[in-house]
């Protein structure tokens, strides 16, 4: 298991750079879904809209990634149509649980590793799915991110880490 040291920030609601950052990665949650879109089953397959989320909340902190994980399935539900207005609330909550969580894991352990990304995304997806069952009442619709998103798990993991550590590295 490889842990690997990164600068890692926790902005502030007060600070400009938090919403430069959370537009930045609320825009890249808003083209990459439209990307995995193009193939059949693409967006519950790959689940796009969070990937960015994590990126941000963990480099930048929660505040960003709340402000991404809020603005960004709205925005594309406005724009696109996706995610359906009805698929809102869920994902609405996903995405917060995955904010607080990667920022949580972040600012606590102070680096980044594939084991600390994959206890995130469980984390996020376990409640999140207890969230959407109780929302929506329909045990296989809460489940669905397990049935056919396990590569799209897969990307925000290890694509996050790569993300977190080569791309963004300042």
């Amino acid at each position: 298991m490889k842990t690997s040291s990164v600068t890692l920030y926790s902005t502030g609601y007060r600070e400009t750079r938090t919403y430069l950052a959370a537009a930045l990665f609320a825009a890249g949650n808003i083209v990459l879904p439209q990307l995995c879109h193009l193939v059949q089953l693409g967006g519950p397959t790959m689940l796009p809209i969070y990937f960015f989320t994590l990126v941000g909340a963990y480099k930048y902190g929660w505040r960003t990634g709340l402000l991404t994980a809020l603005a960004s399935p709205l925005v594309n539900a406005a724009l696109f149509g996706m995610p359906a207005v009805t698929a809102l609330p869920a994902i609405l909550a996903k995405s917060a649980l995955l904010a607080g969580a990667a920022g949580y894991a972040a600012r606590r352990f102070n680096r980044v590793s594939v084991a600390l990304l994959a206890a995130v995304v469980l984390f996020y997806q376990i409640v999140g799915s207890a969230g959407e069952w109780a929302l929506t009442g329909s045990f296989t619709a809460a489940v669905q991110d397990f049935r056919i998103g396990i590569p799209g798990m897969l990307l925000q993991v290890f694509g996050g880490y790569l993300f977190i550590k080569y791309v963004i590295r300042k």
